[in-house]
């Protein structure tokens, strides 16, 4: 293919993610790669593999009052006129947009000058900035088999691939070391892109309540916001548990690949990163989401047996206190959902996207 490909993602890592990993998966074909973006995402994205990084403004719709909505309107607007601007000197074979409102400039300007257009739903539930593109994109692929949200003509046009592994969690993947009865226990805690102040409300204090022969054997790497890192540590320090508290972690997936236990939110690219690696999990769908769609995303792996789901107003530190207990003393049942997590992951999801992209294109 003698003309690049234009990524569209921001806001997130669960964004850029699965754009990174089909980044990767382009340029081993040859395909050179670009990424447009929004400014909150580039802290994410320095490193991202493109051969160039655009910057377009953008803004999403946090409130119908009449201000908000023109703020946003005028930001889009501004957006759409810098892609027909980026579309035309970069000359794309097509453009593919991750979801969230940043891709809304440059799908839509992509598709007013007759450029080929993708959208990757990762969720179980159609995203609303894909709701706005889905009538307008030539083909949709999707992370889950079944999304919400799409049907009729938009089903007609969509194919499931997977949602698109990085490379590091690739490499990160390793047979489950079931833990021994008595033997050391790892649980990683996360919480998202944004972190999880309930993680630090209720598994800190879990930890701490759990029986001494319990306590003794366990170690936790947690991820938590900078304002609750100081009373998560201590509240550790006081329990006697070692522990590595920090608001980010570069090596995630080499984390989740040594855990034998994951508690965290059910973002889509968590969801699939712990199928692909192969680990158990009690998952805490983020609440009151408009579209529900990590709750759709859990309910993925709890069908299978791969994870538990948890209700934000069920996941107390009590009810924490007796799964870890039964979950550190039944070791053969985090072997049975590690497998089962296993064999729902698509490692070559980011390969099946390509090539529906190349043949998109091609079109």
């Amino acid at each position: 293919m003698s003309r690049p490909i234009l990524l569209a993602a921001g806001g997130t890592g669960g964004h850029l993610f699965p754009a990174e990993a089909l980044a990767v998966a382009l340029a081993a074909r040859g395909v050179e790669v670009h990424l447009a973006t929004d400014e909150r995402a580039l802290q994410y994205g320095k490193a991202f593999p493109a051969a160039g990084i655009h910057p377009i403004p953008s803004a999403t719709l946090k409130s119908k009052s009449p201000a908000a909505v023109a703020a946003t309107l005028f930001a889009l607007g501004r957006g759409f006129l810098r892609s027909v601007a980026l579309v035309r000197a970069l000359k794309p074979a097509a453009v593919v947009g991750f979801g969230g409102y940043p891709t809304v400039p440059p799908l839509l300007a992509a598709s007013v000058l007759g450029v080929p257009t993708l959208i990757h739903e990762q969720n179980g539930v159609l995203g609303r900035a894909n709701r706005l593109l889905a009538g307008r994109v030539t083909a949709i692929g999707t992370g889950m088999v079944e999304v919400k949200g799409l049907s009729g003509p938009l089903a007609a046009k969509a194919r499931h691939v997977g949602n698109p592994i990085r490379p590091a969690v690739l490499a990160a993947r390793t047979p489950y070391d079931e833990p021994h009865p008595e033997g050391p226990f790892r649980l990683l805690v996360t919480g998202g892109s944004q972190g999880a102040r309930v993680m630090s409300d209720v598994v800190p204090a879990a930890v701490a309540a759990l029986p001494p022969e319990f306590r003794a054997r366990i170690a936790v790497v947690q991820q938590a916001r900078g304002e609750d890192l100081d009373r998560a540590r201590a509240a550790y320090a006081a329990a006697g548990v070692t522990a590595e508290c920090e608001p980010f972690f570069g090596d995630l997936p080499a984390r989740i690949a040594a855990a034998h236990l994951v508690i965290g939110r059910a973002g889509a690219s968590t969801v699939a990163e712990l199928a692909v690696i192969g680990r158990p999990s009690i998952l805490v769908p983020l609440p009151h989401a408009l579209d529900q769609d990590q709750a759709s995303n859990a309910a993925s792996l709890t069908r299978a047996g791969a994870a538990e789901t948890v209700d934000q107003a069920l996941f107390t530190p009590a009810f924490l206190v007796r799964r870890l207990s039964e979950l550190m003393s039944d070791t053969k049942s985090l072997s049975d959902s590690a497998e089962a997590a296993r064999r729902l992951g698509i490692p070559d999801a980011a390969e099946r996207f390509a090539d529906l992209v190349t043949e998109t294109a091609a079109r």
